[in-house]
């Protein structure tokens, strides 16, 4: 696999320093099934780029994460065509850097990546626990008769029975995923957006706690007035406060394995909404590596 030099890679720094990375940032612009707005295969391009302007030092850890840490990116390469293929394409690229004690960050791109890039985690853990932020809960079979539509990727993951999904910000689901929902509760559990003013992060906790996670983020959890840039965006959703209280609460008491960043639709001319999401993946890494020993 090929990297970009540091200076052009994610945060734009020059890591010579560091004799190990722990992080890779992988661009995986996939854009196969959307069903409203599109624009996401130019996603890792435009947060690659906004994340050059993303200040290093964290106000909250009192440190610079990156130094300790270690970050590279890979040179974009073109994705399959074929969705299946393109699913294993990301499969292998993840089994690669997590065989090599990698933690792979990977920009999307649309949700359907999501069940390709989990493959090595399911298959190294007995068990893996899916966070999962997002306006929609994604537990249709099938949409539009595609399987692997932006609309199943965690009904997809759920097909393998070592996985189970704790969601946050969900205030869009059908009929049939609620059937769904019911009969596999002990499997995925729901915060919803309606009820954040009552969420019981302790209850968070408990489910998490010394569990292996898996972070999976579709920007659209996030509220529209903050995130308008996405396929499908939707309104009562998550602020930037919350969101990353849940992160850091996830970081405490779990292992976070591993992460993607899903649905990204840059706007010309809006380039805060590239930042946001290029920030929220710096503090997924930095929490991430923060509360646990760097081999």
């Amino acid at each position: 696999m090929k990297y970009l030099p540091n200076i052009k890679g994610f945060l734009g720094i020059d890591n010579k320093n560091n004799k190990k990375s722990n992080v890779v940032v992988v661009p995986f612009g996939i854009e196969k099934t959307v069903s409203y707005g599109s624009g996401t295969s130019r996603g890792p391009k435009e947060i690659i780029k906004a994340s050059h302007q993303v200040e290093l030092y964290d106000e909250d850890l009192g440190k610079e994460p990156h130094k300790s840490i270690g970050i590279k990116t890979l040179n974009p390469f073109p994705i399959k065509k074929k969705m299946a293929d393109a699913l294993k394409q990301i499969e292998n690229i993840n089994k690669i850097l997590i065989d090599q004690n990698k933690f792979p960050l990977v920009l999307g791109g649309e949700h359907s990546l999501t069940p390709g890039a989990i493959r090595p985690f399911v298959k190294k853990f007995r068990e893996i626990h899916l966070l999962h932020f997002d306006a929609h809960a994604d537990l249709r079979n099938s949409y539009n008769g595609n399987k692997f539509s932006h609309a199943s990727a965690i009904r997809r993951c759920l097909d393998n029975p070592n996985v189970s999904v704790i969601s946050f910000g969900i205030r869009n689901i059908s009929s049939n995923e609620i059937t769904f929902l019911n009969k596999n509760k002990k499997r995925i559990h729901i915060f919803w957006a309606k009820d954040k003013l009552n969420w019981n992060l302790n209850k968070f906790k408990k489910i998490i706690r010394n569990k292996k996670i898996y972070l999976t983020f579709d920007v659209d959890g996030l509220d529209s007035s903050l995130m308008p840039a996405t396929g499908t965006p939707e309104p009562g959703g998550l602020f930037w406060d919350e969101t990353i209280k849940i992160i850091k609460v996830a970081a405490q008491s779990s292992q976070i394995v591993g992460a993607d960043i899903n649905e990204l639709s840059p706007i010309k001319g809006f380039d805060s909404y590239n930042f946001l999401v290029a920030k929220l993946a710096y503090k997924i890494i930095a929490y991430s590596f923060e509360f646990k020993k760097i081999k």
